[in-house]
């Protein structure tokens, strides 16, 4: 079950995040950011988990995060807890952002810079659309 976090048991989770360990958890829930968790319906468990910014333009650098918008949804960080559950959260929430914010009209990533970060885009059907100074995107391409 996909859950559009807002409590403090999912937030919790976030000192987990691999990619993107120092962003507080005031920063992942402003006005234009969200943070969804992947539980398993039965167990309750937590799965995987991604943080999501809304941004105009595809962004760059974390500050570029900031830039408040309805166009572009950024998945700036995901992690897993159970093999196969990344992949899953990502296109969960791609979908349920398409049926639900209907001015999102692109979906990218805001990613590091390592083979485990495009293997795992590229693998999920993204495709690399460019590479910054410290940062790379990949882009969703969403039914």
């Amino acid at each position: 079950m996909l859950v559009n976090v807002k409590d403090d048991f999912y937030l919790m989770h976030c000192k987990d995040d691999p990619v993107r360990p120092h962003i507080p958890l005031s920063k992942r829930i402003e006005e234009n950011k969200e943070v969804y968790a992947l539980t398993d319906d039965f167990s309750g468990n937590i799965n995987a988990m991604i943080c999501v910014a809304y941004t105009n333009d595809v962004p760059t650098t974390e500050y570029d995060l900031d830039n408040k918008g309805d166009n572009v949804a950024v998945f700036y960080t995901v992690w897993s807890y159970a093999k196969g559950c990344g992949r899953l959260i990502v296109n969960d929430v791609a979908k349920h952002i398409k049926n639900s914010k209907p001015n999102v009209k692109r979906y990218v990533t805001l990613s590091p810079q390592t083979e485990m970060a495009e293997k795992f885009h590229l693998s999920n059907g993204a495709t690399k659309l460019q590479t910054n100074p410290d940062t790379v995107n990949f882009e969703y391409f969403v039914d």
